[in-house]
Parts: structure tokens; sequence; C-alpha cells
């Protein structure tokens, strides 16, 4: 544990119940009822507790409110990359959202370093970083309706023709 961890704390609130890795700290958090929402620099911790790294959320949006959460759960994966399936949108209303929302959009936003949407297959195409770890990842994510086997295929094309380019 580092120094500035064992002088001011964690800076998780009194009653969160997660437990943080060494190296990870606390951004940002808002009560829900008597759970909490805190976003660190590795992820956005759930009421339970439970982490969703900044890689595993496809989408998130405030509406003055409420912070609505999508998860992708990995479904498997294409060669290296890792083909996702999105959750229903989980809902957190927040009497007092601090920071949250921003902290959120923010880490969301840039964990994403490229983005392509595949019209012939149907399917989103995106790099993102996972923190704690070096270099990006390959996600795909399928369209609703797609054929999730050719979406395959093409993704571990892809993912060859992009670690060869990298060497």
């Amino acid at each position: 544990m580092g120094l500035f961890r064992r002088i001011f704390g964690s800076g998780a609130p009194e009653g969160f119940t997660g437990v943080l890795d060494a190296d990870e700290n606390v951004l940002a958090s808002a009560a829900v009822g008597a759970e909490w929402l805190v976003a660190t620099t590795h992820g956005l911790w759930l009421p339970g507790p439970r982490r969703v790294g900044w890689h595993l959320i496809s989408k998130a949006t405030w509406s003055g409110n409420a912070l609505a959460v999508v998860e992708a759960v990995e479904d498997g994966t294409a060669g290296t990359a890792v083909v996702l399936r999105d959750l229903p949108p989980q809902r957190f209303p927040l009497e007092s959202p601090g920071k949250v929302p921003e902290v959120v959009h923010e880490r969301v936003t840039g964990s994403i370093k490229s983005r392509e949407h595949n019209e012939t297959v149907g399917a989103w195409f995106v790099q993102r970083k996972v923190a704690g770890r070096d270099g990006v990842v390959l996600q795909v994510r399928p369209d609703p309706g797609a054929d999730v086997e050719r979406v395959r295929e093409v993704a571990a094309s892809v993912a060859a023709k992009i670690a060869k380019l990298r060497g």
C-alpha cells in the first residue's frame, strides 16, 4: 500500500464494501440509496459492489437525475478480438451525483482509441484501452440480427491484420 493511501485512505466513501486494487484510486462517488456508485481509475463500481471495467461499458448516459449504464459482457473471441454482447441498461438514480457523470463520460470515451461500424457484416469494431494493462484490445459488438458467425470470421481477420501491422 502506498504512503498516500496509508495517510489519506483510499478515497472510497464510508460504507463502500468493495475491495480496491492496490493501484486503484477513487475519482468520484455518489450514493444510490444505501449503496454506492464509485468511479475509480480501473472502472465503475456498481452497487453490490461489483466493478465493471471502463472497457466493458458500452454506453453511459446522464438524464439529470439518473445514470443509465449499458454493460457489455465478453461473449467469446475471434482470433485475438473479443466479441461483446450488451446487457440491458441499468438505471441508477443519484440525488447528489457530484462528479460521477463527468468522470464516467471521460473514462468511457477515453478508453476508446478507435471505432468503426462495418455495415457489410453489421458490427462495431472498437479498439479500447483496458485500465491497468498495456496496449489495446479489439472489441467487436455485432448488431442485433447480424450473422454472429460471419462477424466472428471478419473480426478474426481484422485482428490478424492489426497484429501484423503492429509487428
